[in-house]
């Protein structure tokens, strides 16, 4: 499953993350979103766990949970819709 994690501090490290999840379950990936041409966090990312049960408890345990000082915003990732603006071209 694939989930959605927000509201993350800029500092923030992909290994943060996937320490944080891991505590769940097994994670297979961990992402934190940057901009292309700063390389600064956009202050979101996503995890990948594989056992969904577990990806359940970790969006259960990990929602509104305090990280680096920031109380994170955690659901399942929706699937990006084709064809959707991405922003400024």
């Amino acid at each position: 499953m694939n989930i959605y994690v927000g509201n993350l501090s800029f500092k923030t490290t992909e290994e943060d993350l996937r320490t944080a999840f891991e505590a769940f379950g097994a994670v297979s990936a961990a992402r934190v979103v940057t901009d292309k041409f700063t390389g600064r966090s956009k202050g979101f990312g996503f995890v990948e766990m594989t056992n969904d049960v577990e990806a359940q408890k970790a969006i259960t345990g990990m929602d509104q949970k305090d990280m680096d000082g920031r109380p994170l915003r955690v659901n399942e990732a929706r699937p990006r819709e084709e064809g959707a603006p991405r922003g400024p071209r």
